[in-house]
């Protein structure tokens, strides 16, 4: 099973580092965001990545391109012109970069990749989320179902504090935890190739809007719930949330 991730996006509301490279490409500890997505499917046997590139996607190639000489002692020799791998660690992987367009839209960005894909069933997830989502669980609940869509359902901590109220009175104020917030779209998605059914051929097209309403409609979406860590990366304040737990070693999608 191929895994796809959505890389194209501008990443606006980290412009302090995206004005660089691409959100995914932002790195937590040594290591970009997306290269800790992709362990966390090698994880689970996943190791064949259709990246959906767009904003700036050469610093996604290069970095691909020049793997051995970002992960590897090497060394260069300058009187005869040449390199030399001495050690390193090197994935199983296979990655496909795809130019689906600056400005698309994440439906738009799914449908160019369809030839990719094939006529088979493939994950997908957010270039800049990650999780402790056992995603084994995810695929074999989506096959249980028999549906065209799976979606792994997340309550994410909340951005701000709680106020309990007693008409204009004040009663406590409190950190707003995962029981305040309801279930949203944490990606780490399951999909049939019966999907691109219902996404047009349109670079505007949104999937998180028309194609995934479509597919509820139809009884053809399932929510897999997850009520384990989950953390986007929109802004500064989650970056350093995510560099935090690295450094001390509690990084909970550390599952590798």
């Amino acid at each position: 099973m191929k895994a796809v991730i959505l890389a194209g996006g501008l990443g606006t509301r980290i412009s302090e580092e995206s004005h660089l490279k691409p959100k995914p490409m932002i790195e937590i500890g040594d290591f970009p965001l997306l290269w800790h997505i992709m362990k966390i499917y090698s994880k689970y046997g996943i190791s064949d990545f259709i990246i959906c590139g767009g904003y700036k996607q050469y610093v996604i190639k290069d970095y691909f391109a020049n793997y051995a000489l970002h992960n590897s002692d090497i060394t260069f020799d300058f009187k005869n012109n040449t390199q030399t791998v001495i050690s390193g660690t090197f994935e199983p992987w296979t990655v496909t970069i795809a130019d689906t367009g600056l400005n698309t839209m994440t439906g738009g960005r799914i449908k160019k990749i369809e030839k990719y894909v094939k006529n088979e069933s493939f994950c997908l997830t957010y270039g800049d989320g990650v999780s402790d989502v056992p995603v084994d669980k995810v695929i074999e609940f989506h096959k249980k179902m028999n549906k065209i869509a799976t979606i792994t359902a997340v309550k994410p901590d909340g951005r701000f504090g709680i106020m309990d109220m007693d008409g204009t009175s004040v009663r406590a104020f409190r950190e707003k935890s995962s029981e305040d917030t309801g279930w949203i779209n944490g990606g780490f998605m399951v999909l049939d190739p019966g999907v691109f059914d219902y996404i047009p051929s349109d670079d505007q097209c949104i999937f998180e809007k028309d194609p995934i309403s479509k597919l509820a409609a139809d009884g053809q979406l399932n929510a897999f719930k997850h009520d384990g860590f989950w953390q986007c990366m929109d802004t500064m304040r989650d970056k350093d949330k995510l560099q935090k737990l690295w450094d001390s070693k509690q990084a909970p999608w550390k599952v590798w």
